[in-house]
């Protein structure tokens, strides 16, 4: 079991590729802990379905680097353009319209796929090259350990690498708003988000 706590910048090249050798890991993000996978490596995205015990029709979302990714990988217009820009990075998933580069496995047979930016230097880093998968690091249905001491003793050695930062910065997951149809609606959102309710009324399409 690897366990590296404030990794530097030569320990996150070792993690990035062990995302390109298909290898699972466990990371911060700006609310709870992701389990992360290559998204472009569909045994490494069913290896994560297995690791959490996670019903194969519930898509995964996925965590981009900035705006460019997100544009290789959906489909989107100037007005969700700035929506993204205003919100991102931030606790925010959004709901897209996904391209064909982007693997049915990963989004459940859905044409669309959750993606995320979040505040957060360490997943910065590890989506340079290329986006991975985010989901809560725990047992689907079970709850989310704040700490990779607690999340460890879910997942023991399935995982290569768990990045340990502390405690969980929130216990919240991140908001999720749908913007594939003419107004954004929310799918989930956040205690402790007040923010998001601006954009309802805005025209999409």
């Amino acid at each position: 079991m690897n366990i590296i706590k404030n990794p530097t910048k030569h320990q996150i090249d070792e993690i990035i590729a062990q995302l390109k050798d298909g290898k699972i890991i466990v990371y911060p993000t700006d609310t709870i802990y992701g389990i992360g996978a290559n998204i472009y490596d569909t045994q490494a995205v069913r290896k994560v379905y297995n690791i959490k015990q996670r019903d194969h029709t519930k898509p995964l979302s996925i965590i981009v680097h900035n705006t460019d990714q997100i544009k290789q990988i959906t489909k989107t217009n100037k007005t969700i353009d700035k929506i993204l820009e205003t919100y991102l990075p931030g606790a925010y998933t959004f709901i897209l319209p996904k391209k064909d580069i982007i693997s049915d496995t990963i989004t459940a047979n859905k044409k669309t796929v959750g993606i995320r930016i979040p505040k957060n230097k360490i997943t910065y880093n590890l989506t340079q090259d290329f986006p991975i998968t985010t989901t809560s690091a725990n047992i689907s249905n079970m709850p989310t350990p704040r700490s990779i001491c607690e999340i460890s003793k879910y997942f023991k050695d399935e995982i290569s690498t768990y990045i340990d930062m502390g405690i969980s910065q929130s216990s919240e997951p991140s908001t999720i708003v749908d913007l594939t149809n003419k107004y954004p609606k929310i799918i989930r959102q956040s205690k402790t988000d007040n923010k998001i309710e601006d954009i309802l009324d805005i025209k999409l399409r």
